[in-house]
């Protein structure tokens, strides 16, 4: 059996295989080389914690005195511990209802804004989005200023209409949408991105819609929602998986040092409760136990938002 001789442009290929080898090498070692701190930073201080949180998660560890191992206690103890249920459904109820509200009110305030042209709308862009630069621990403490139920400023333009402002920070009830309504405070981010989905939008579809006699209301559910349809699926997760870890704002309000005045229950989410675990009462693995429950609840819910956005959502290009 005779060997089939080689194309001479067959030959060149095979002899320059490995130039292009030892370049590819050099090349993969540049780039290792430039992108080395962000891995070693990943490693170190990304991976490594999470991996040692997991190990925690089995152990009774409180700082002072080595790791004793446990095996699943703390997550036995999770489910008997009433202020779990409590602080999920807290979270949970926030999550539902802020994050809706966050997308509207942003959504509405870009549709507002891309009406606007010329300088005024550079203007209210950045009117919009300064608020997003309010430190959280400040946003906590102007929440307590405009929702105090006896001189804060919401109940006071209330009364100018003759409504009777409830007392946001001290009644259980009212903590809640105080920290729902006191969250579109930085919803400048969201409007922007929403913004800027609005000005992709072809122009075209709307002269066609207008020439079929469709009105605003059908062009907006027919032509614009489902054109940034991808915007608002990436809000809805983003919002989501914030929602679920909000903290400073609400500890800073009613867990705060000397803020004993304020009724917390009701503003007592599962990071705030993970938190005063691990760092106050020094129930590390507890609670290490707590941020592995967390992830495996926010990574069920995105999954479900992925699922559900494939077919809700366009891709432009996509099928």
């Amino acid at each position: 059996m005779t060997a089939t001789p080689l194309r001479p442009a067959t030959r060149a290929k095979q002899r320059l295989r490995p130039a292009q080898r030892r370049n590819r090498r050099r090349n993969l070692r540049s780039a290792l080389l430039f992108i080395s701190p962000w891995i070693i930073g990943f490693l170190v201080f990304t991976l490594w914690p999470v991996l040692y949180s997991g190990y925690l998660s089995l152990t009774d560890y409180d700082v002072i005195n080595d790791p004793n191992y446990v095996g699943l206690d703390n997550f036995r103890q999770l489910l008997a511990d009433p202020k779990i249920s409590l602080s999920l459904w807290n979270t949970f109820i926030y999550t539902v209802f802020s994050v809706p509200v966050h997308i509207i009110v942003s959504l509405l305030l870009a549709m507002l804004l891309n009406r606007i042209s010329g300088r005024a709308s550079g203007f209210f862009r950045t009117v919009f989005y300064l608020p997003k630069m309010t430190p959280p621990v400040a946003i906590g403490i102007l929440l307590l200023l405009l929702f105090n139920g006896q001189n804060g400023l919401v109940n006071t333009v209330l009364g100018w209409f003759g409504i009777n402002g409830p007392a946001w920070t001290t009644d259980p009830a009212w903590i809640q949408p105080g920290l729902i309504i006191m969250s579109l405070w930085t919803l400048g981010a969201s409007t922007i991105i929403l913004l800027a989905a609005l000005q992709n939008v072809p122009q075209e579809l709307y002269d066609s819609a207008r020439v079929d006699g469709a009105n605003s209301w059908q062009t907006t559910w027919k032509i614009t929602l489902p054109m940034i349809s991808g915007s608002l699926f990436f809000l809805t997760i983003v919002n989501t998986i914030a929602a679920f870890q909000t903290f400073t704002e609400a500890y800073t309000a009613y867990f705060g040092s000397g803020n004993s005045t304020y009724s917390n229950d009701a503003a007592l989410f599962y990071a705030i409760y993970l938190f005063q675990q691990g760092f106050e009462f020094l129930h590390m693995g507890y609670a290490s136990a707590m941020a592995w429950v967390l992830f495996v609840i926010v990574l069920a819910v995105t999954v479900v938002q992925m699922v559900v956005g494939k077919r809700m959502v366009y891709y432009e290009g996509g099928q």
